[in-house]
């Protein structure tokens, strides 16, 4: 089936035009003909995907999609078909760019795709994960359910984010505010105490070497300081737009596996992801080998997806799942052993699903772990730059105080 824009006349020659889903153009006349009209000219219509001008990143966002899968689900229930489902959410209040998918999705699923084929055609847009969610539930007859695991799914993620972001403000706070701190001295204090000091005919060899340091460290930024945030500013583009290339991102996503104090975070974070995804597909029908071919595209870091993608490849060829996880040290050695176990007892699935909530709370252990030790650093760090700068301030005058006493 497919969408025609017709023009056409009735009995009285009165001129109509509009829109009809027709198999072809001798069935669309068929149809016309029908209503009394008289097909004069039509051409198929094509659906793209909306322009995503008015959506930040091209994509739904998180929340709408839950949202979404939750209120459709619900609609399923309740004994609604899914082309009457998606009339009614196409009609709820989403942003305007979902709203005008989902009128393009239903009109696809109006002419006989299946649901996963409309979205199918908005790659990307919807995530492939949960493209693949939507073909696992319509072929096996569980969508409602599986709409309802994808909600809290993407719960879950959210939830996860918002942690890590609360986790990481502090730390980025403290070191901002030991940067403006450092800057507010160098420009405005240091220089004041120095004229102070020369209209006290202070001899420069009277001044210890921290103090003659920080005067000179004051000089420069105070006469390069422009230059400095032009450079400044020139390496965070530099890193902005490198980390937008796949060699940028591949760089960042290997450190992320390597640096101490990050590298357990993420390993945590894969895992979590892992045993979600995995966990979901499998308990909607999707077997094994295929499951980790979905799963492999949603790990989240580049250079765990490449190694993951080994573990693929030897489960294919026969190897055990444990085997090759084994193999590539891209998880915590726990998850292995969870999955080693639901192998040998055939209960993988439950494994996976005890497993999820406890890998996020790994990753909150870590995120605690990484921040009490950042935190109490960048204080002592902030600290030593302001007793060191006052102390190179005062040290003079102290010393002057000292010898007129």
């Amino acid at each position: 089936m497919k969408k025609y824009k017709y023009v056409a006349l009735n009995i009285e020659k009165k001129r109509f035009t509009g829109i009809f889903v027709a198999e072809d153009e001798e069935n669309l006349r068929q149809l016309l003909s029908q209503q009394n009209l008289y097909l004069i000219s039509c051409k198929p219509v094509k659906r793209e995907s909306p322009n995503p001008f008015f959506s930040v990143s091209g994509k739904i966002e998180i929340k709408e999609l839950t949202a979404f899968c939750r209120q459709f689900a619900i609609m399923l229930n309740s004994g609604i078909s899914i082309l009457e489902s998606l009339n009614q959410l196409k009609q709820q209040k989403f942003t305007g760019y979902f709203k005008s998918l989902l009128f393009i999705v239903y009109d696809d699923v109006k002419v006989g795709l299946l649901l996963s084929q409309a979205m199918e055609k908005h790659s990307k847009i919807f995530p492939e994960f949960f493209r693949s969610m939507i073909y696992v539930g319509e072929v096996s007859g569980n969508l409602e359910k599986v709409l309802i695991s994808l909600a809290d799914y993407y719960d879950n993620e959210i939830a996860l984010k918002k942690k890590i972001k609360g986790a990481l403000a502090y730390p980025i706070f403290m070191g901002a505010l030991v940067i403006a701190v450092a800057v507010l001295m160098l420009v405005f204090i240091v220089p004041m105490f120095k004229d102070t000091l020369s209209k006290m005919d202070i001899s420069h060899d009277d001044f210890n070497p921290l103090t003659i340091m920080l005067f000179d460290l004051s000089d420069w930024v105070m006469q390069h300081g422009l230059t400095l945030v032009y450079i400044l500013v020139g390496l965070v583009a530099v890193l902005f737009f490198g980390a937008k290339t796949q060699k940028g991102r591949d760089l960042i996503d290997y450190l992320k596996y390597n640096i101490p104090l990050v590298r357990e975070i993420q390993i945590n974070i894969v895992a979590s992801k892992f045993v979600k995804s995995l966990g979901l597909l499998l308990a909607s029908g999707m077997n094994m080998a295929d499951a980790l071919e979905v799963v492999q595209r949603l790990l989240g870091n580049r250079y765990a997806e490449k190694k993951f993608k080994c573990v693929v490849d030897d489960v294919r060829q026969g190897a055990a799942l444990t085997f090759a996880m084994e193999q590539y040290k891209i998880f915590p050695q726990i998850l292995i052993q969870m999955i080693s176990t639901g192998e040998k007892t055939g209960g993988i699935e439950e494994v996976l699903g005890r497993s999820m909530n406890f890998f996020d709370a790994q990753v909150e252990s870590a995120l605690l772990k990484a921040t009490g030790f950042l935190q109490p650093a960048l204080l002592a760090f902030m600290g030593i730059v302001i007793g060191g700068a006052f102390l190179a301030i005062y040290s003079p005058i102290l010393t002057i105080m000292q010898q007129s006493m």
